[in-house]
């Protein structure tokens, strides 16, 4: 089978389409044919191998698996003895952020991890930007306490995760302002923004409202910029570390002070994104953005597109080009 193959960390360069060995399963494991995934910056992190935390995960001094990939859409072709509520022929996607070598023609995965029947009338391309911002984006939300009408400040909002949290955020009833470029600001208002704010001619940490939660999805802010932006009692959240690792560690001390506080949203609980997000996509309240579509063999023009940091919710790698939905 092809497949898209590494041997050691760095940019797009060190890729490669080589063939190699399809996947046996073993008795536990489904054999699934991938039409869509995604390059995504968790697929670019465990390309670089940056920030090194994440080698603790992927391989220290080299990557562990051959081949990249963190989430797929596809059919499955082949299901182990052992292995029960899915059948050959079920359309299915999965995510799993410390890899599932889902960058080739065919996969394995065990029944018994972050696996799903795609909700019906989904395409794969589809399915396959269901599942990290969305799965990011809840934990955000899981972190805090919604309550409807509540205000939030959405950073970043026509990412991955920005645009499925202000669609999250919008559905459970909070009025939301986001940032995002100026020529892409009518998209947030179709995800359920009622402001918008060009980052390119706008400092949003000088907003002059208050919110109950900053929740930064690209992890350009600090918690000294945004307090101001904050209620007596505002939570600031970021999808990253910060400088010098500070939101994990604020996350601890703000918790014992009155006041504003930070959390941090260590990502947990796949299955359960997963069955959040297609209960979302099935009532009609959730539908991934994607930005643009890349087949196998670009993967390196993939790669370098989502390094630069401006892609616009999610960028689908075609693995196959048959893609409709059921």
């Amino acid at each position: 089978m092809k497949a898209v193959t590494r041997s050691q960390y760095g940019l797009q360069e060190v890729l490669s389409i080589t063939e190699i060995e399809t996947p046996k399963i073993s008795e536990d494991e489904l054999l699934v044919k991938v039409y869509s995934t995604t390059v995504n910056r968790t697929d670019c992190a465990n390309l670089t191998g940056k920030p090194y935390i994440v080698r603790i995960f992927t391989g220290i001094t080299a990557p562990m698996k051959q081949v990249p990939g963190t989430d797929f859409a596809g059919e499955v072709m082949q299901v182990g003895k052992d292995v029960t509520g899915f059948e050959s022929g079920d359309r299915v996607f999965g995510f799993d952020d410390n890899g599932l070598s889902s960058m080739a023609e065919y996969m394995s995965i065990k029944a018994s991890r972050a696996i799903r029947h795609i909700p019906l009338g989904l395409s794969y391309a589809d399915a396959a930007a269901s599942v990290e911002g969305a799965h990011y984006a809840i934990n955000f939300i899981n972190k805090v306490k919604l309550r409807a009408a509540e205000k939030a400040m959405v950073n970043g909002g026509t990412g991955a995760i920005g645009s499925s949290l202000i669609q999250m955020l919008s559905y459970y009833g909070l009025k939301v302002v986001a940032t995002g470029p100026g020529e892409h600001l009518e998209k947030l208002y179709t995800l359920g923004a009622e402001r918008v704010i060009d980052y390119k001619t706008q400092d949003f940490t000088q907003d002059d409202d208050k919110f109950d939660y900053v929740f930064d999805s690209v992890g350009k802010s600090t918690f000294g910029e945004c307090k101001r932006l904050l209620v007596n009692d505002g939570i600031y959240i970021s999808s990253e570390l910060g400088p010098y690792s500070q939101n994990p560690f604020l996350a601890i001390t703000t918790t014992f002070s009155e006041g504003k506080k930070v959390r941090f949203p260590f990502p947990v609980n796949i299955p359960q994104s997963l069955k959040i997000v297609s209960e979302l996509i099935e009532s009609g309240n959730y539908k991934p953005l994607i930005d643009r579509n890349y087949q196998m063999e670009k993967v390196k023009e993939a790669f370098e597109y989502v390094m630069r940091g401006q892609k616009i919710g999610n960028v689908i790698l075609n693995i196959s080009n048959d893609d409709q939905p059921l």
